[in-house]
């Protein structure tokens, strides 16, 4: 069973600040969280503190990167469908990942998940040095070559009583793909309780 230390979020923030500056050349973030663990909301911060060291930072939403309605929700709002088919890794590879430390561009946003149209965000050049945090649920275990990964994670209970009922189809999807994967973060983080988290040793 892994041993966590307690820190506060002013140091866990200020710790990721320095990993994060110390990165070669343009890089690529996963901050993993459940919607509930408002990992966006997190990489926001983290990136403008990243932004006062000098370095370029931006941040991507995995909501900007869904399937169409009509190929997410074909077989409903289940466990299955979000945990397969709601979000486009696969796309988010090609158009962040690759893109990015391939030839130098990347893609901000590909699908408006309200409209439920294409984005239409114009493909951005990449400064030198930029870092990219991608932030959302279930990016570990994809695939997907971060340079470093964070997971902010919630126990069972705390992600049930922050998952509202409309979207408690979510909870055993995240559940199921956390006990399925092989992938572990780089940092791992406790975070029922966000003004008391808890790194992994």
């Amino acid at each position: 069973m892994p041993v966590f230390a307690p820190i506060t979020v002013a140091s866990l923030l200020a710790d990721l600040t320095d990993r994060l500056a110390a990165l070669r050349d343009r890089a690529v973030v996963a901050i993993d969280g459940a919607d509930a663990a408002d990992p966006v909301d997190f990489a926001r911060a983290l990136a403008e503190r990243v932004r006062t060291r000098g370095r370029p930072c931006a941040v991507i939403s995995l909501h900007d990167y869904v399937r169409p309605a009509s190929l997410r929700l074909e077989y409903g709002r289940d466990e299955l469908s979000y945990r397969t088919g709601w979000f486009d890794y696969a796309a988010l590879d090609r158009e962040v990942l690759h893109a990015l430390r391939e030839r130098g561009r990347w893609l901000p946003a590909l699908w408006d998940e309200r409209t439920d149209r294409s984005a239409r965000a114009a493909t951005t050049s990449a400064e030198p040095g930029l870092i990219v945090i991608v932030a959302g649920p279930m990016l570990l275990g994809r695939g997907l070559d971060f340079d470093l990964s964070v997971e902010l994670r919630l126990s069972e209970g705390a992600l049930r009583r922050g998952t509202g009922p409309d979207e408690s189809f979510t909870v055993e999807a995240i559940l199921r793909h956390r006990r399925d994967r092989a992938a572990e973060a780089d940092i791992l983080v406790a975070w029922d309780h966000r003004d008391r988290p808890a790194v992994r040793r």
